[in-house]
């Protein structure tokens, strides 16, 4: 008869602190079980429907009896007159966003550090904060609103003489206001969590550098930008993991057929074909190929970070 192997110490020390901590804290992981169920009925289960990337999906035949067909649907996106706008598109958005939409906020938090007057620091930051409540359907309707041709911008151009321009139906446009239109509205929220990381930095840190003659551009440059540096790389590559990942349902509010040669990305094909032509398959190894390339992305920034510097998301 085989004996049963013994428990080491480590084992034993480990499971009893694991059963102290669950007598300690029983009400925290009761708690919390909503939030985990939450995530594994909506975030994980649906995964399990991913095989039908690989199969031609019929609603009657279920995802099981629906034959494999392995990468045609890959081959099929790569392959098709739309590939290379889309991700062009899509890469496009998300670099403009990132050279102009994240800098803002660390600059709109700098600026109001500098604030030293309370009462008007708080208006600034009610202001800032407000349209981040604004409903994206609100803010696609200003924009035609203040764009169309006998909107509020052509009537202040033709008050210098410049003629009317249909700013939602020209292609070139598009990006311009949906990267502009996204700063406005996302600047003062975005902003919250760095006012916190300068909250956070040693005040003799200051007091030292005005003993020395330092000036406020330099308390700038040398303390608090290098003291919220952790968070702003933690950011970096939280947002460098949505590079191929554009709110659909904004650029759904805002294009038309005339700016879908700037305006089509992957997520609003995915919406085209994936529910108005019910081809679940082909969207299904669509939204795939995105997620793969996404955490790629993301491991990646990760990666360089902690080679480059000792800042990292894990």
């Amino acid at each position: 008869m085989k004996k049963r192997p013994l428990r080491s110490r480590t084992d034993l020390t480990t499971g009893q602190t694991i059963r102290k901590d669950l007598r300690r804290n029983w009400i925290i992981y009761i708690m919390a079980l909503p939030v985990i169920a939450y995530y594994l009925i909506f975030h994980y289960g649906p995964m399990y429907g991913l095989l039908i990337a690989f199969k031609d999906y019929s609603p009657a035949q279920g995802i099981w009896g629906s034959p494999w067909v392995g990468f045609k649907h890959f081959d099929s996106f790569f392959n098709g007159i739309y590939f290379w706008r889309l991700i062009r598109n899509t890469v496009l958005i998300n670099v403009y966003d990132l050279l102009f939409g994240f800098p803002a906020a660390i600059l709109l938090a700098l600026l109001l550090n500098e604030i030293r007057k309370m009462a008007f620091k708080r208006f600034v930051q009610t202001i800032s904060y407000l349209p981040h409540f604004i409903s994206i359907v609100v803010v696609a309707g200003m924009m035609f609103d203040f764009l169309s041709r006998d909107g509020l911008i052509n009537q202040l151009l033709g008050f210098i003489g410049v003629d009317p321009i249909d700013f939602m139906k020209e292609a070139g446009w598009f990006r311009f206001i949906f990267v502009s239109s996204g700063i406005w509205q996302g600047i003062g929220w975005g902003s919250i969590i760095y006012l916190a990381s300068i909250a956070n930095i040693d005040p003799t840190l200051y007091e030292a550098a005005k003993i020395d003659g330092a000036s406020r551009w330099r308390q700038t440059f040398h303390i608090t930008i290098p003291g919220i540096m952790p968070t702003i790389v933690i950011m970096l590559i939280l947002n460098m993991g949505h590079m191929l990942s554009v709110g659909s349902e904004k650029v759904l509010l805002l294009y038309n057929p005339l700016t879908y040669e700037t305006a089509d990305v992957i997520s609003t094909y995915v919406y085209r074909k994936g529910i108005l032509e019910a081809s679940y398959s082909f969207t299904a190894a669509v939204g795939l190929f995105n997620s793969v390339i996404s955490l790629i992305l993301i491991v990646s920034a990760n990666a360089i970070s902690k080679r480059v510097s000792e800042n990292k998301l894990w």
